[in-house]
């Protein structure tokens, strides 16, 4: 027997994980790939069209330009956060897919990196679909705003590993809340999203700065601009550097849980 169909190469073993989600999301694909299109309109509509007619700009960009150039991150992380955390849990503890999986030529390792690829895969189709509903209504630079995927897909992964690393400490799903109410949501708030940085208490900022989403959405804004400046060099080191980080914690503990 070959010994390429005994031990397949990495690449293939990783990716396997990576189509098996893929195949599983397209099934629906009407109910799972509408959302991301519908949340932007519902979010400008309520948020920037109507905050809009008090606050004409910041960072000298139109308002609802300043928001717009910030959703694609946020939907990134908010479906990567969704999709390694109850999504993870399910197939871990109630669905039992793991089990199967582990069953085949595939290692735990193998199994979580596949896992967080395929967040961050969601996390570029996700921020994309957003960029595509503000260039229809032209509140985003085109071309440059494509350049949201690639920060998508980074966001995506980042926030895989730090929710693959929440799913190892939970024993129930309900206390998912926790990490949505109380860690996500502030994110959302506090890291340029919504406002510039520099509007925060000085004392807030240090902590703004650690928030992983403020590097993703600094990133994206220099980008979306033409601004490749050091800064962005140094917020790509943060998400690379916080990634490998909690990816390392993530597969570490969950590890416990998948060989028991």
């Amino acid at each position: 027997m070959s010994s390429e169909l005994l031990h397949p190469p990495l690449r293939r073993r990783v990716m396997s994980v990576w189509f098996r989600h893929y195949r599983v999301y397209v099934k629906s694909l009407v109910s799972n790939g509408l959302p991301p299109f519908l949340e932007p309109l519902i979010f400008l509509a309520g948020i920037g069209l109507g905050m809009g007619k008090y606050v004409t700009s910041m960072e000298n960009l139109p308002y609802i330009v300043f928001l717009a150039t910030g959703l694609p991150i946020t939907a990134a992380m908010f479906t990567a956060a969704f999709e390694c955390t109850f999504g993870t849990f399910i197939r871990l503890e109630f669905d039992k897919i793991y089990d199967g999986m582990l069953a085949a030529p595939i290692s735990v390792n193998n199994l979580l990196i596949g896992e967080i690829l395929w967040a961050g895969s969601k996390g570029l189709f996700f921020s994309l679909a957003v960029v595509c509903v503000e260039a229809v209504f032209g509140v985003v630079p085109m071309p440059l705003a494509l350049l949201s995927g690639i920060v998508g897909f980074l966001t995506g992964t980042m926030f895989a590993t730090i929710s693959l690393f929440i799913t190892s400490l939970v024993s129930t799903i309900n206390q998912f809340n926790f990490y949505f109410t109380g860690f996500l949501s502030p994110m959302f708030f506090f890291s340029g999203v919504v406002f510039p940085l520099d509007n925060l208490p000085p004392i807030i900022r240090p902590v703004a700065e650690v928030f992983p989403l403020t590097h993703s959405v600094r990133m994206v804004r220099l980008l979306d601009r033409g601004r490749l400046t050091g800064q962005v060099g140094i917020d790509l080191l943060f998400i690379a550097g916080f990634t490998v980080l909690a990816g390392l914690f993530a597969i570490r503990r969950l590890k416990r849980k998948l060989i028991q």
